[in-house]
C-alpha cells in the first residue's frame, strides 16, 4: 500500500514533532519511528495528543485495571474487525512482546470470529434488546 502522504523522516520534522519524536524513541528505547507516526507528523496536534492517549492507554507504565496483554488483545481484535493491517501488524508484536502465544491468539481469533459473526446476525434481524439487558 501507498501511503497517500509522505511520512516525515526526523531530519525533515518540525521541532515540535521531533519532540514527539523524542519521545517516541526514549519511551521504547528505540532509534527508530514507525510508519504510523511519521504519517501523523503532518497534523503535529493530532500526532501530540495520539500518541499522549497510546503512552498513557498502552504503554509500559500505564494505568488502569486490566493488564498490558489484555490491552494488546482489544486493540489487536478491534483491528482485525476494523480490517486495519498495520494495527493487527503492530499490535500482534506488541502482544507477542507480552506474552502472547499461539494459542491464545488461536483463540482470540475464534472469539473474534464469532463476535462478528452474531453482531451482524442481531443487525441483521434487528433483534431487539431484552429488557433485562438495559
Amino acid at each position: 500500500m501507498t501511503s497517500m502522504v509522505t511520512l516525515i523522516d526526523y531530519e525533515h520534522a518540525a521541532p515540535r514533532v521531533r519532540a514527539v519524536y523524542d519521545d517516541i524513541m526514549a519511551t521504547r528505547k528505540t532509534n527508530h519511528v514507525n510508519n504510523f507516526w511519521r504519517a501523523l507528523a503532518h497534523d503535529p496536534e493530532t500526532l501530540e495528543a495520539t500518541w499522549t492517549r497510546m503512552k498513557r492507554l498502552l504503554g509500559s507504565g500505564s494505568e488502569g485495571t486490566l493488564d498490558p496483554l489484555t490491552k494488546e488483545l482489544i486493540y489487536l481484535a478491534v483491528s482485525i474487525s476494523n480490517g486495519c493491517e498495520y494495527c493487527v501488524r503492530s499490535h500482534a508484536a506488541a502482544a507477542q512482546r507480552k506474552g502472547l502465544t499461539e494459542a491464545q491468539y488461536t483463540e482470540m481469533l475464534a472469539v473474534v470470529g464469532l463476535a462478528n459473526e452474531t453482531n451482524r446476525l442481531a443487525v441483521g434481524y434487528q433483534v431487539p434488546v431484552d429488557d433485562s439487558l438495559k
